[in-house]
């Protein structure tokens, strides 16, 4: 026992302050992205949390060129990104793909061009690596308070709003008759998703983002459909990922003489990645045996569903 220990935790690790910040940065960030993944991916926008992805990208080398914390960029733009994509027409399914288009063109130009700044004047270095890939290991201490106001403010937010939410994801024309605050209701869930993808960006980079909000919603909704259950999965899916890839990372440093560590970001990816395969195939699985199931016994299932 002992000797399997020492082989899943290489020395140090519990003791490394790195670790420690890692962890509680990396936890609080999964439950938030999890949290508003979940909506995400039921409201089909997964493109926009994409594209302010590389609007966060833009602000986070943007602080870093003038000597601010990134994740002030990354949060900061990201609001001011979201509150574009909804002037010019998120909230209409039509007009969700010109408005995350036009907000994706913009900050990839303006990605380019404060990473070349950053890179030819020195301002920081590894620069592009932190803020695209992300560097958790190297976060500070100080910056656990402010990730944690952050996200407090995310999740108050899909809190605030839950019901009127879920209500206009499953039917805005249903929640419009009902007098819900249809526009207001999504301005305050993209203000959440933006600032989720911001403390995203800080974790695993803003290029990967993506991953840590979209992977473990999806793999939720695939093992069920009740909305409570897929948020508790997906916190789940999420934290462990992240635990597990600050794990592995730090192991890394062992695994070959050169000892070089391999990115956290790159760990927790994959993780995601594979969980969503295994999904995928339990939820394929479990509709084959449904289909097989006699008709009577599918139809008492199906009336036992609308009931609930």
């Amino acid at each position: 026992m002992h000797q399997l220990y020492n082989a899943v935790f290489e020395p140090g690790f519990f003791g490394s302050p790195q670790v420690h910040v890692a962890v509680a940065v990396g936890g609080i960030v999964a439950i938030v992205s999890a949290v508003v993944g979940v909506f995400t991916v039921m409201r089909g926008q997964s493109f926009a949390g994409h594209s302010l992805g590389d609007v966060s990208a833009a602000g986070g080398s943007g602080a870093l060129l003038i000597g601010l914390n990134p994740l002030a960029g990354f949060v900061g733009l990201g609001i001011a990104g979201a509150a574009v994509m909804d002037m010019i027409g998120v909230q209409r399914l039509r007009g969700r793909d010109l408005a995350t288009g036009i907000v994706l063109g913009a900050a990839i130009g303006l990605s380019a061009l404060f990473l070349y700044l950053t890179a030819t004047t020195g301002a920081t270095a590894g620069a592009t690596q932190q803020v695209l890939f992300g560097s958790i290991f190297t976060t500070t201490p100080g910056t656990v308070p402010v990730v944690a106001i952050f996200g407090a403010i995310s999740l108050g937010g899909i809190a605030l709003i839950y019901r009127p939410l879920l209500l206009s994801t499953v039917s805005p024309d249903i929640a419009a008759a009902r007098g819900v605050p249809v526009r207001l209701v999504g301005v305050l869930y993209m203000i959440a998703l933006a600032v989720s993808v911001g403390l995203s960006s800080l974790a695993i980079g803003a290029i990967l983002s993506t991953a840590l909000l979209i992977g473990p919603a999806a793999t939720a909704l695939q093992l069920t459909r009740r909305v409570a259950w897929a948020l508790t999965t997906a916190c789940v899916i999420g934290v462990l990922a992240v635990w597990v890839g600050v794990l592995l990372a730090y192991d890394s440093y062992y695994w070959g003489s050169s000892h070089l560590s391999l990115p956290v970001s790159f760990f927790i990816v994959a993780l995601i990645f594979v969980t969503y395969l295994v999904s995928v195939a339990v939820s394929g699985r479990k509709a084959r045996a449904g289909a097989r199931r006699p008709a009577s016994v599918t139809r008492a299932a199906d009336h036992d569903k609308v009931a609930a």
